[in-house]
């Protein structure tokens, strides 16, 4: 019943999602000018409408599935909701939610390097050490390949010496990609 419930709830944020946001982005006059440019809104609305699809799929699925089953009941839902909020899953979201809190404040390199190194608490790593170089490693990694390969804006952070980091490691990063 929960995973009916999620996948319900998740196809309406979309549904949502799509109408409200996707839909009324504003599209600058630079692209709207140039016929081959694609907008900016269509990869957003192709990737919510193959989500919405393959939501759809799946609540039909977990229906015909557990039809009839006794587990398949909102009272069985209730009972299953306090080991949820003790799971590592319900813990992982948390991560996410604070760290989307947080991003624009403390930008993206500190708050992936928190999210990287909490989640890897939360799966059972006991060496610290080696969990702190390797969340630094692969948020430098994540943040050379959309920064300086993709051309990505990342959220810098408001706290003046993050920004200042973020920027200075921004104008490394165009150097190298500008020798090559």
């Amino acid at each position: 019943m929960f995973e009916l419930i999620v996948n319900i709830l998740l196809f309406i944020f979309l549904g949502f999602t799509f109408f409200t946001h996707v839909l009324e982005a504003p599209v600058p006059v630079k692209v709207q000018k140039n016929p081959y440019a694609l907008q900016p809104d269509v990869w957003p609305k192709a990737i919510i409408i193959l989500l919405l699809i393959c939501l759809a799929i799946n609540i039909v699925q977990i229906i015909r599935r557990n039809r009839g089953k006794q587990d398949f009941t909102f009272s069985a839902f209730a009972k299953s909701i306090p080991v949820f909020l003790k799971s590592k899953m319900f813990l992982g979201m948390l991560i996410l939610a604070g760290a989307s809190f947080v991003l624009e404040t403390l930008g993206f390199m500190l708050t992936a390097i928190l999210v990287l190194f909490f989640y890897g608490l939360l799966l059972g790593e006991k060496n610290i050490l080696r969990l702190l170089i390797a969340s630094v490693l692969i948020t430098l990694l994540l943040y050379i390949i959309f920064s300086g390969f993709l051309s990505v804006n990342l959220p810098r952070g408001t706290v003046g010496f993050l920004r200042n980091f973020a920027l200075s490691l921004e104008s490394l990063i165009g150097g190298i990609k500008g020798i090559f």
